[in-house]
């Protein structure tokens, strides 16, 4: 039996529950974090992409991604296996709705299905693959609608927000491939185009490894990531593979409810009894386990799972071209470091060829040069996120003939507004491969933003044309309905009690009419967002952390 008595037990550990933790123990409040997930690095929830070979070879960590994406909820097909052994069993899909074990959901239609939305079941969560862009939401796009501005003021959290994630623009901006691109795309009139914000940081041997530190949930606990780090004012401890399956709920004697403990299995022992008392609960483990969490729980406000928003997203794959590359030297000649770098290497590589030496070089960027990462932020009058770099994906790998040095990714996030109809639903006797009731989704874009979406593809293949030709497989399309993996507004957050009936959370992260628990995560963005919603949440959860201090006592347990 394991037995934990802490201020605060957080469900979750991406970056919005680290930043719950980290401040809480910088107040000097005891900490227990669960996740149901393994720890996968030493410290704990490392961006797996900073190991070396990820970093020698990004497309290699593709592989990794989709290994880690666990579907959320797959449509039944009752297509038949033309080509399975007459003998073998089958079953009439009159009968029967199809095999379940395969996670199929027999209640998921495909035509209203996020059928790419999926999980990442680890210490870390998504944050140890995430590709790390961390833009601020617009001010009048996506921090207002219909006129009503954002539940809280963001304004003095989105700097505490960038500095706990390492928040930079600098990192690339000073390589020949970054340069090039930004170059190219100004003199064809993006003037837009500037550096992507990232939670990216330089390592102190990039002259040698020409490498970066990416940031995960292991950055915003600073410390406290190192297992055996004794904090000098609160306690913190970490559960890898620790699932809470129920909140238990009771009256708190004020007419409202307050949850008295929770049910957690160790997944690595289903024997063990684990007893966890605290104060105050925060769950923060997604924008669909946290209202799952809460629907198991019997807590079934009117909103929750309602006002579901995700993006329309386009992508393409272009490989620079022939005519760029020959007059690499002139579009460098405004950037001398780089110019020099480019230069020196093209010397070398014509030398090499010149008098037939093994492993001369036809493309003239140093093989230490960093890719290009550049954006097109979202405005009123074009309401998308672009981002125009070069990362790994769960989908458009480069072949081994294509040098990836000339690829550069164009990836296009669109915008959906809140509407109750779009909504994830939770089956009262269908379980996931956890246990937990199954999630089915009921999403559809309406006219306008089907009419935006067609706007987006062709701003995007307009920006592609002024770089090269299309990857073979990668021409500009649409991606499956939740592949960019930001769903929003499913435990979305209020202004007032007035609010009540179209939200979960109030201003403060506090679920309402239950004293002591409180939510993070994309899940509380009310209104739809263009871009990347990571800094809004860990803003939003900095926000939560000073209610949290308010109703704990004095000192710590």
């Amino acid at each position: 039996m394991s037995s934990f008595k802490v201020d605060v037990l957080v469900v979750g550990s991406g970056p919005v529950g680290a930043t719950f933790a980290r401040k809480l123990i910088d107040k000097g409040r005891n900490v227990l974090m669960i996740d149901s997930g393994a720890q996968l690095s030493a410290n704990y929830g490392e961006h797996l992409k900073n190991s070396f070979l990820y970093q020698k070879n990004v497309d290699l960590f593709a592989s990794v991604i989709r290994g880690h994406l666990h579907p959320l909820s797959v449509a039944t097909s009752d297509a038949p296996v033309v080509t399975l052994d007459p003998s073998s069993f089958e079953y009439d899909p009159a009968l029967w709705p199809g095999f379940v074990l395969n996670n199929q959901n027999p209640d998921q239609k495909e035509r209203d299905n996020l059928g790419a939305s999926a999980t990442t079941y680890a210490v870390g969560g998504m944050a140890t693959h995430w590709t790390a862009a961390v833009p601020r939401f617009h001010a009048e796009l996506e921090l207002t609608h219909d006129g009503q501005p954002y539940p809280l003021d963001l304004t003095a959290l989105y700097p505490q927000a960038e500095s706990l994630l390492r928040r930079a623009t600098d990192v690339f901006q000073d390589s020949a491939r970054h340069l090039l691109v930004k170059e190219v795309l100004h003199k064809a009139g993006f003037s837009t185009v500037t550096e992507l914000p990232l939670a990216v940081s330089k390592r102190s041997d990039r002259a040698k490894s020409g490498a970066v530190h990416w940031s995960s949930t292991d950055t915003v606990l600073g410390a406290l990531a190192n297992p055996h780090h004794t904090p000098p004012k609160g306690r913190f401890t970490l559960l890898a593979e620790h699932q809470c399956t129920k909140l238990n709920l009771v009256p708190d004697g004020t007419g409202k409810q307050k949850v008295s403990g929770v049910e957690v299995r160790n997944l690595r022992n289903l024997d063990e009894t684990v007893t966890i008392t605290a104060k105050v609960f925060v769950v923060a483990c997604g924008a669909i386990l946290t209202p799952q969490l809460l629907f198991a729980s019997g807590l079934r406000p009117e909103a929750l799972g309602h006002y579901l928003t995700e993006q329309p997203m386009a992508f393409c794959q272009t490989v620079l071209k022939q005519s760029i590359m020959d007059k690499l030297l002139d579009w460098l000649k405004p950037y001398p470091d780089a110019l020099d770098r480019v230069q020196k290497y093209k010397t070398k590589q014509e030398y090499m060829q010149a008098n037939n030496i093994p492993g001369a070089d036809p493309v003239f960027f140093p093989k230490g040069e960093l890719e290009p990462n550049l954006w097109i932020a979202a405005t009123p009058g074009q309401p998308w996120h672009c981002q125009i770099h070069r990362d790994a994906f769960s989908y458009g790998e480069v072949p081994p003939n294509i040098d990836r040095r000339l690829v550069v990714d164009l990836r296009w996030f669109g915008l959906s507004r809140p509407r109750k109809a779009n909504r994830v639903e939770f089956s009262e006797t269908g379980k996931d491969s956890f246990g937990m009731p199954q999630p089915t989704f009921h999403f559809a874009l309406d006219k306008k933003e089907r009419e935006e979406a067609g706007r987006m593809m062709a701003h995007m293949m307009k920006v592609a044309s002024a770089l090269g030709g299309f990857m073979p497989g990668s021409e500009p399309q649409f991606l499956t309905p939740g592949l960019p993996l930001h769903i929003a507004g499913t435990t979305r957050m209020g202004r007032t009690e007035a609010d009540k009936a179209t939200s979960v959370v109030d201003s403060h992260s506090q679920v309402w009419d239950v004293s002591n628990l409180f939510l993070g995560g994309n899940g509380l963005h009310p209104y739809g967002n263009a871009a990347n919603p990571t800094l809004t949440s860990v803003a939003t959860a900095l926000k939560a952390v000073d209610q949290v201090e308010k109703i704990l006592p004095t000192t710590g347990s």
